[in-house]
């Protein structure tokens, strides 16, 4: 595949490699970094560039809610945040021994959220997404959970990963339905999506290194179909060398790759989504950019294309969002390492691609804060939310960045939002809200005021 150059240089990635090959300093267990986000926890941040930044632009906080604890003494860490009918959904991640499940706030008083439930909290493994949706089908009819299930560690025989079902028709009393097991060898369903599909209802996940695990058995991107959510059934297993001809059992062995330009590079699914209509998937495949499938009939996608990156620029597609009715990509690419030889050094960024050609995506602009590396652990981007003309980022000790990409092909910063001790791992807009999943303190309620 031809190699894009750079429309708008506004920001740039990286992703570091050891001089004997890969190794990732973000989301990637198997590079050897940490997982991400765990070295800001409770770190008392003091840089000049953030003080008095909380309240910058059009954001303003209007609450800060600590998790319950659900066991005395321990304090859960938050993973993604989601808002449906007037509830916000925080899944937790793995501090203090995980099993913090998902919380359930009611927001009908936004600056004063009350923690009413909590529920798939399982020993020996940690919930970080939570995705919710309305369902009307002959087997289900209510709010429907999908939670991802990781286990803690990957080789205890006491532990399962995979996903959960839960009836959250009334938020404060959750109820089982099924769970669905993955049995790669991996620790489980890192992100996933829910999507509806008429009166079919499927899971998309995304289980890091099943591939790689499991020597090419078990892929890292599954369709389950849970429109019966006590039996889910898995219908289809994504193999990027079925479908990309730069992939092939030669050149990739489910997560080290060498690319066509013969650079050593890692690649494997780190999240999944689909589009409105539920018959587009987006699959963010770390250097292999994001794929692109049309799942209208999901036993049977038809690869549609993938993003790309320049010779000099680091892969590491973490995330999406769509904006301008489908036909505009937003692309989070997560690095916490800025430099390696032969690359570009920055941090982690933001891509914005026309995909009205899927088959052929086009970079319009790359939008980049202004961090250096006075900011300790989190100078990167994380996670991406569009809601009209304006892009919520996540951007761990960065806090919330708002963008204004009314022009996609020219990014402009209109708000940031920085707490104390910031460590913001997902945003979700909720009416006049942006909620935030700050990994130390919390839920956080931010207030769009119009300000620019």
């Amino acid at each position: 595949m031809k190699k894009r150059i750079l429309v708008h240089t506004a920001l740039a990635g990286a992703l570091v490699f050891s001089a004997g090959g890969a190794s990732v300093l973000a989301h990637d267990e198997l590079g050897g970094g940490a997982e991400k986000g765990d070295s800001l926890a409770g770190v008392e941040l003091a840089v000049p560039l953030l003080e008095g930044s909380k309240n910058t632009g059009n954001l303003q906080e209007v609450a800060a809610v600590p998790l319950k604890e659900l066991s005395e003494g321990v304090k859960n860490s938050t993973g993604d945040v989601y808002a449906h009918k007037g509830y916000a959904y925080l899944g937790t991640h793995s501090a203090n021994g995980g099993a913090g499940g998902v919380r359930v706030f009611d927001m009908k008083d936004p600056s004063n959220p009350v923690e009413v439930a909590a529920f798939a909290n399982i020993p020996g493994t940690w919930q970080e997404k939570v995705i919710v949706k309305t369902v009307n089908t002959e087997n289900f009819k209510g709010d429907l959970a999908a939670v991802s299930v990781q286990k803690l560690d990957r080789f205890d025989p006491n532990s399962k990963g995979g996903f959960v079902l839960y009836d959250v028709t009334n938020p404060r009393k959750p109820k089982e339905l099924g769970f669905w097991e993955d049995t790669s060898g991996a620790r489980g369903t890192h992100e996933l999506y829910l999507t509806v599909q008429g009166n079919n209802v499927y899971v998309l996940t995304a289980n890091c290194y099943a591939d790689y695990y499991s020597h090419g058995e078990s892929m890292d991107v599954t369709i389950v179909d849970v429109s019966k959510p006590a039996s889910p059934e898995t219908i289809y297993e994504f193999n990027p060398r079925d479908y990309i001809s730069e992939v092939s059992d030669e050149n990739y062995d489910g997560y080290n790759w060498t690319d066509e330009e013969g650079i050593q590079r890692t690649a494997f699914a780190h999240s999944v989504k689909t589009d409105g209509t539920g018959k587009t998937a987006f699959l963010s495949y770390w250097d292999l950019g994001t794929i692109m499938l049309d799942i209208s009939d999901a036993k049977n996608p038809v690869y549609l294309g993938r993003t790309d990156f320049a010779n000099d620029v680091q892969g590491a597609a973490h995330s999406m969002d769509l904006a301008k009715g489908g036909t505009v990509l937003v692309e989070t690419r997560e690095v916490f390492g800025p430099k390696r030889e032969g690359f570009e050094s920055a941090y982690g960024y933001t891509m914005i691609y026309d995909i009205k050609d899927k088959a052929n995506p086009k970079l319009l602009s790359t939008f980049r804060t202004d961090f250096t590396e006075t900011i300790p652990g989190g100078a990167t981007v994380h996670d991406p939310k569009v809601q009209g003309n304006t892009l919520y980022l996540s951007h761990y000790s960065g806090g919330v960045r708002t963008v204004d990409i009314t022009d996609p092909s020219n990014p402009e910063e209109i708000g940031v939002y920085i707490p104390s001790r910031s460590n913001i791992w997902g945003v979700f807009v909720d009416r006049n809200y942006v909620l935030a999943s700050d990994m130390g303190t919390g839920l956080k309620v931010l207030q769009k005021n119009g300000s620019q």
